[in-house]
């Protein structure tokens, strides 16, 4: 592991721990050369799965495509990065199969953001949905009201 202070690549594990609910292991590391401690994350590459676009088109599973969504939908709301990881984990624990759609990610994603920021779900389902006015804001939000 690269040294993000000086860039050598020779450091020590202090400590290694489970994070995130088993989904992760925390490790503090000391590089050798300069002596700066540093947090790394190791966790399970689900590289092998594939999405099915909506146009039909298949890429890659890409779990920080899914992290990018997931902070913009939580940007400027009291939501913690831990509360993020979580969710992502969540997320990529419910993918099943080799091939999974792109709409069943997205639905995974938002029932996720449902359970920890209601105005972050909104923001999500309305580029998801493709609100194209008002009145599908006013639904979304009035079925949230309602649960």
């Amino acid at each position: 592991m690269k040294c993000p202070k000086c860039g050598i690549d020779d450091d020590k594990v202090l400590d290694s721990r489970g994070a995130r609910d088993g989904a992760a292991i925390r490790r503090r590391r000391e590089c050798l050369k300069c002596g700066y401690r540093f947090t790394t994350y190791e966790e399970i590459d689900r590289d092998e799965v594939l999405v099915i676009k909506r146009d039909g088109t298949r890429q890659t599973f890409d779990r920080s495509k899914v992290d990018k969504a997931i902070r913009i939908a939580c940007g400027k709301r009291p939501v913690s990065d831990e509360q993020i990881r979580t969710m992502i984990d969540h997320v990529v624990a419910n993918l099943e199969g080799d091939e999974v759609s792109a709409d069943k990610i997205a639905e995974l994603v938002m029932h996720e953001l449902h359970k920890v920021d209601e105005v972050a779900y909104i923001r999500f389902a309305s580029v998801y949905r493709q609100f194209k006015d008002v009145a599908q804001f006013l639904s979304a939000i009035t079925e949230i009201v309602k649960k």
